[in-house]
């Protein structure tokens, strides 16, 4: 299987692999150049550190190998974490109790915060460091039976990933991402740090305890930062505060990123910034704060950084003094210091990261190789008997242990699950057939499941375990950054925030220890406090609580008042809200009046019409006796006249500000009119063609049957079946004036309701009916004699009369408000004139123009040339 995996390996990661010779030999093609520490034992226990900040990567050329990556900036914090691992296996191992006959080994790797050097140093712990195996089964317990590590949760991410198909533990002291929990992606791995669910909920619950529901966050671009902000911005939104802004650190330390974000921060009112992220992201951010002299924030900080000693200075006190931040538990190892002291280099270069170590700490380099370190312009030489008691760094501070503690916990979490495999009974085991593991040829399966099992107390007083998705149990202090003696930052515990508490109890806070960087040493006042300008309303953000909100203006027909109303109010019916959106007035009403231009033009040229009646009336009345009048019936055609009148006089009726009575007789003198001019035309065009008959032999009896007596008549009848129309549309459902809000809200539209559809219906129905027959007998007596060409003009003034009223009906049914009074207003002006021009224009034009052609001889002789 571990052939298969190292294989495996190769192929994905371009990382050391090993193969099968002809010979039956397992061969390792190469090594990493990586730096570390070991030891031999029975069994190997890896481990992976973040012991340097910076990893460079030289150029590459393409034209021979790749120089190996090398690492800069040693952390001298990270290097504890890892001599706690090598402490925790040498207690282990002198232990008579625990893990008897058995020792322990290990093999520790710097990742340098890259996940490439990550994986390689993974690769080489699965794939082992042995040139050659003889037996090709790989018989015998892996190179490693568990990993301590790693600490980024991005690392930790892919390389469980590919762990997890082989069942090989990885127990994690520092990766948080909540996404770990997943056991079916991540099914060995196990950590002795909460994860992020739980400490964005203790970080929340601190928010909650000083009232701050205004805060901004920033994050680290990677999978601690992006899933952490993601449960934040989740448990805010049930907590009831409110993220103003929302930052991501970026992964290249790229400057404009960062003054972009400082700006963010500089504008925004929330006072309280939660940042998720670990120091390598946020200490360009914070150079920067210290350079713009950024004050007046109170900063909470995740375990990732609250205890990072690289921001205990004097030049960033001013800014980050007084940070909140959340730690994973401290706890305290016997001996450790002693034990750290102790260390001392040696030639082995499976050790170098202690020799690394040593010339970081006394400035100096070993003659073998290494950096050189110049001082006072003379080479110092390490003579690996510097005296580490005398140093005062991170390394040698153990008062404020977590991350290690964390690696000391998991090593022993180790211990006692290979402990309690070992104590397993055959028969009676939790394997197949009840057998139990053989300690000769220990699978990586087997120690996950005792793993899962454990549960034991360090001699700090904490229990260890893990729950179902191997997650520790949650408990954290809240720290905060206080002034020390020196001028710089000291981090002093005063809170406890515990999971596994009862209701009520989960944080617990000394407040009067908690030290305050502003001027009233008070909590800073970081609550959703703006208030919205009248005509606007507090609008939440994705349905967040109200102090997340926007500023948005009222909608038409609503107002607000006050500056902090959450809706906004309508407006009565006949109101509207005013341009400041802040009072409701009274809607504008629109109807179609004489004093606008509209208005003007429509009365206007109705009284144009009026007039070219009543002067054709003139002319007729004055040339009564003129063959012209004589020849097409005077007597109908003053009728016709007057009829007219009345069509442009009504136009009048639908100007002004409508009222009952004007409404009512509106549409009724309308349709009285026009039935009256077009039954007018109708008589008279039947006049014509009973004229035309009676001038045969057949028909001389013709105008017997349709005199005078019998035209008025027919008029009259006609008219009055329109009269009777009116009448019960009137009587039974009667236009009325109506303030319509439907066409445009923030107007009020007067207008004349119709009453009856139906009623408005039959009455231009029938002016329609009678306009058609009209307009079908003139058209079938348009080819008579020119002396009754009195027919051509009817059949166009009806061919235009038609065409007008057939396009109103779209037009009136599409045009809003007033629009479509003015419509049905130029249809009347449109259909008079036509028919005024189409039927008298001709006959003016011959009497005032042409008297000559006035006469019964020239209109008989045009009738005799024509025969």
């Amino acid at each position: 299987m571990w052939i298969t995996l190292k294989i495996c390996l190769y192929l994905s990661f371009n990382c050391i692999s090993a193969s099968v010779l002809s010979s039956g030999i397992c061969q390792l093609q190469g090594h990493f150049k990586l730096n570390g520490m070991f030891q031999d034992g029975d069994l190997i226990i890896g481990g992976l550190f973040e012991v340097h900040f910076l990893t460079v990567f030289p150029e590459l050329s393409f034209r021979k190998e790749p120089e190996p990556p090398y690492c800069e900036q040693f952390d001298m914090a990270s290097f504890q974490q890892a001599q706690t691992m090598v402490f925790a296996i040498d207690e282990i191992n002198k232990n008579p109790n625990l893990l008897p006959n058995i020792t322990l080994g290990y093999y520790l790797y710097d990742n340098c915060v890259k996940l490439g050097v990550a994986f390689r140093a993974a690769t080489a712990l699965v794939s082992g460091t042995e040139e050659s195996f003889s037996n090709v089964n790989c018989a015998g317990p892996p190179p490693v039976i568990a990993v301590v590590g790693d600490p980024g949760s991005t690392h930790s991410i892919a390389i469980s990933s590919v762990l997890g198909l082989f069942k090989l533990p990885m127990v994690s002291y520092f990766a948080t991402c909540s996404c770990l929990s997943d056991r079916k992606k991540y099914p060995s791995f196990f950590r002795t740090i909460p994860s992020d669910a739980f400490q964005v909920r203790a970080m929340v619950q601190i928010l909650k305890h000083f009232g701050w529901t205004w805060v901004g966050l920033l994050y680290s671009d990677d999978d601690y930062g992006i899933h952490a902000s993601q449960s934040f911005h989740q448990d805010m939104q049930l907590f009831g505060g409110c993220v103003d802004f929302s930052e991501m650190l970026p992964r290249d330390n790229n400057r404009r990123d960062i003054h972009n974000i400082l700006a963010v921060i500089q504008a925004s009112t929330a006072r309280v910034v939660v940042v998720f992220s670990t120091e390598a992201y946020l200490l360009p951010l914070m150079d920067e704060v210290a350079l713009q002299n950024v004050t007046g924030r109170q900063w909470i900080a995740s375990e990732a950084w609250a205890t990072s000693p690289v921001f205990h200075t004097q030049r960033l006190l001013p800014f980050l003094g007084g940070t909140l931040g959340i730690a994973i538990r401290r706890g305290e190892i016997q001996g450790l210091r002693e034990f750290l002291y102790y260390l001392r280099p040696d030639s082995n270069p499976r050790n170098n990261m202690v020799r690394i170590f040593w010339e970081n700490m006394f400035g100096c380099n070993f003659e073998n190789g290494g950096r050189k370190i110049e001082v006072e312009g003379e080479r110092k030489v390490c003579t690996g008997q510097e005296d580490l008691s005398s140093t005062d760094t991170p390394y040698t501070d153990v008062s404020e242990l977590r991350a290690s503690y964390n690696a000391y916990k998991a090593v022993y979490a180790l211990a006692h699950a290979l402990h309690d495999l070992m104590q397993c009974e055959e028969g009676r085991g939790p394997f197949s057939g009840n057998s139990c593991a053989d300690i000769i040829n220990l699978q990586p399966w087997q120690v996950v499941h005792y793993l899962q099992k454990v549960n034991f107390t360090t001699s700090f007083g904490d229990r260890v375990s893990f729950d179902d998705n191997g997650d520790a149990l949650a408990i954290y202090d809240v720290m905060n950054w206080q002034p020390n003696s020196d001028g710089a930052i000291r981090v002093s515990t005063v809170g406890v925030v515990n999971e596994g508490a009862t209701e009520g109890r989960v944080l617990t806070l000394d407040e009067d220890a908690i030290f305050w960087n502003f001027e009233n040493k008070k909590p800073p006042h970081s609550v959703c406090s703006e208030s919205c300008p009248p005509g606007t309303r507090r609008a939440r953000k994705k349905g967040l609580p109200i102090c997340c909100f926007d500023c948005l203006p009222c909608g038409d027909g609503e107002i607000s008042n006050t500056t902090d109303a959450i809706e906004c109010t309508p407006c009565p019916d006949e109101f509207w809200s005013n341009p400041n959106k802040d009072q409701c007035v009274p809607k504008e009403v629109e109807f179609l009046s004489y004093e606008e231009p509209l208005g003007i033009s429509l009365t206007t040229a109705s009284l144009l019409g009026l007039c070219f009646c009543a002067l054709v009336m003139f002319i007729f009345s004055h040339h009564r006796n003129t063959p012209v009048v004589r020849a097409n019936n005077s007597e109908l055609s003053f009728l016709l006249l007057l009829s007219l009148k009345l069509c442009f006089l009504c136009v009048l009726l639908f100007i002004g500000r409508p009222q009952l009575w004007t409404c009512q007789l509106r549409h009724a003198a309308f349709g009285i009119s026009f039935v009256l001019c077009v039954s007018s035309i109708l008589v008279k065009t039947m006049v014509v063609i009973a004229v035309f008959k009676s001038s045969r032999p057949e028909g001389k009896n013709a105008m017997k049957w349709f005199g005078t007596v019998q035209q008025r008549g027919t008029v009259m009848a006609l008219t009055a079946f329109q009269v009777v129309i009116c009448t019960v549309w009137l009587t039974t459902a009667s236009p009325t004036p109506y303030k319509n809000s439907q066409y445009i809200t923030s107007k009020i539209v007067y207008e004349c309701a119709v009453g009856s559809v139906a009623g408005f219906s039959m009455l231009l129905g029938y002016i329609g009916l009678l306009a058609a027959v009209s307009f079908l007998l003139a058209f079938l007596a348009r080819n008579l004699p020119d002396h009754f060409n009195e027919a051509k003009f009817i059949t166009f003034s009806m061919l235009i009369f038609c065409a007008v009223w057939i396009t109103f009906v779209p037009a009136y049914v599409s045009s809003p408000g007033k629009y479509a009074v003015a419509v049905e207003i130029f249809a009347i002006l449109a259909s008079s004139f036509g028919l005024l021009l189409a039927i008298f224009a001709p006959k003016c034009y011959i009497i005032l123009l042409h008297p000559e052609r006035n006469t019964k001889k020239a209109i008989m002789g045009r009738a005799t040339q024509k025969k």
